[in-house]
């Protein structure tokens, strides 16, 4: 297998490797609960797995697109490292957005040329909202998004594009999902854990 071949089970291994794929009762940044919860983190605090994913995450955008992206941008803080790693693979910029009185946006001095082509990237989409935020605050910023990329795409029923924009997860791994008010756990009187980087704050 090529460095940026990397098969769909080979990503769930790597997840299974490095202890980043939880069992329990969990509380999604999307608001949702969860039986199952994908730790990120715990698989990009090895570089050699987090560049392996990113360049296959790169390797999956069809190189009309590919030839075209410029910049990286990822929300912080799950998708910082994802978007730097992809960066290196594209050889191109990475950036990241950060929520600022409640909305995502470019800080720390970056900034986009106008018209610069973006691709958008995740760790991981339930929802798609923070990417949607991410995609938003890049356009307020002059870019244009070309493409979308995550490493992992867990939701229900798997998200075809961002309004138009191709997306192109590495892995497509449905998770089930619930309203709080509809959780199975919540009713049996287990305990909702949030392990995401939004409990941090």
């Amino acid at each position: 297998m090529s460095h940026d071949a990397l098969a769909a089970d080979a990503v769930l291994a790597l997840y299974e490797e490095d202890g980043a794929l939880l069992h329990g009762h969990f509380l999604l940044s999307s608001g949702l609960h969860s039986d199952t919860y994908l730790q990120s983190a715990r698989v990009l605090q090895y570089p050699a797995h987090g560049a392996r994913l990113a360049s296959a995450m790169v390797a999956g955008i069809p190189e009309a697109i590919r030839s075209q992206l410029r910049v990286v941008v990822g929300p912080a803080m799950g998708a910082v490292l994802v978007s730097y790693e992809c960066a290196r693979s594209l050889g191109q910029r990475s950036l990241f957005t950060e929520r600022e009185n409640g909305q995502m946006r470019l800080r720390r001095g970056f900034a986009l040329e106008p018209g610069e082509g973006v691709l958008v990237v995740e760790d991981i989409t339930t929802t798609g909202g923070s990417t949607r935020e991410c995609m938003d605050a890049v356009r307020a910023a002059g870019g244009r998004v070309l493409a979308v990329s995550a490493i992992i795409d867990r939701s229900p029923g798997g998200i075809a594009d961002f309004d138009g924009i191709p997306y192109f997860p590495l892995l497509r791994l449905p998770v089930q999902t619930w309203r709080p008010e509809e959780c199975p756990l919540c009713v049996a009187g287990t305990p909702a854990v949030k392990p995401g980087s939004r409990a941090l704050r």
